[in-house]
């Protein structure tokens, strides 16, 4: 059984789904390995413009790394693991195209650091969300003392996680830590939704978007305007642009080919 599913919902959109619901769909060595090839193919495929990252199962998106699967390891196994895991994050969270996580079920540690690494989060209402390592006598090791801050400020971040406390879906939404809250019913097609309103738009303008965002977040202000100025420039030879105002002028709706 595949831990890490794949499968296109939609021509432009796809939906990977972490499969392990007997285990919280916690990150184990295989899961990341398979999460890392599913990421590559992703990457190889320009027809793909948008993508949903979800969990198996009614009660977890992810509830992190496998605690199981450390029992018995040495210091310096746990240290390469953690390191795995943020670097599988990592590489979730540079994918060129726009990604949202249908966060499903809890989300803690580990699982809340790779909803962390996508863009846009939508939780359904039974949602439980926490960075909870200082429980554990640890800290966030993937990323989470990073990304949190810059999502929801220094002072929200630390009081998450220095006290270690999972949030409600509402709590979330208020931190600014979800954008969105829903039914679990409804969860996937709330995802699909937001999905088609975004892979409808110019491929190629989505990942200058994105880029310039991400990077542009790095660095001071006249940096950032600088990157988003170099990432406005690939968007004007393409035919993609040529394109939309031809359909804006001709009041019908774009064909975009990524090109």
């Amino acid at each position: 059984m595949a831990l890490v599913e794949l499968k296109r919902v939609d021509h432009h959109i796809a939906l990977v789904k972490l499969n392990r619901s007997d285990a919280a769909n916690a990150l184990s060595k295989a899961l990341l390995d398979e999460l890392n090839v599913m990421i590559d193919r992703v990457n190889q495929d320009k027809t793909i413009h948008c993508v949903i990252v979800t969990g198996s199962g009614e009660k977890a998106f992810c509830a992190g790394a496998d605690l199981k699967e450390r029992r018995g390891m040495s210091d310096e196994q746990v240290i390469e693991t953690v390191s795995y895991i943020g670097k599988t994050i990592s590489k979730l969270e540079a994918m060129e195209v726009p990604v949202i996580a249908a966060l499903n079920g809890v989300a803690f540690g580990g699982g809340l650091e790779l909803a962390l690494a996508c863009d846009i989060r939508i939780a359904a209402d039974n949602t439980k969300l926490g960075l909870t390592e200082t429980s554990l006598a640890i800290i966030p090791g993937a990323g989470g003392t990073q990304r949190l801050p810059r999502l929801i400020g220094l002072g929200r971040a630390k009081q998450l996680i220095y006290t270690a406390k999972a949030i409600s879906a509402e709590q979330a939404l208020a931190f600014g830590l979800v954008e969105e809250i829903t039914s679990k019913n409804d969860l996937l097609e709330a995802a699909f939704s937001m999905a088609k309103s975004i892979a409808k738009n110019g491929p190629i303008a989505l990942r200058m978007a994105k880029s310039a965002i991400n990077q542009g977040m790095q660095v001071d202000l006249p940096s950032g305007l600088a990157i988003e100025h170099e990432c406005y420039k690939q968007t004007i030879p393409t035919k993609d642009r040529v394109e939309g105002l031809e359909a804006f002028r001709e009041k019908r709706l774009p064909v975009y080919r990524g090109e």
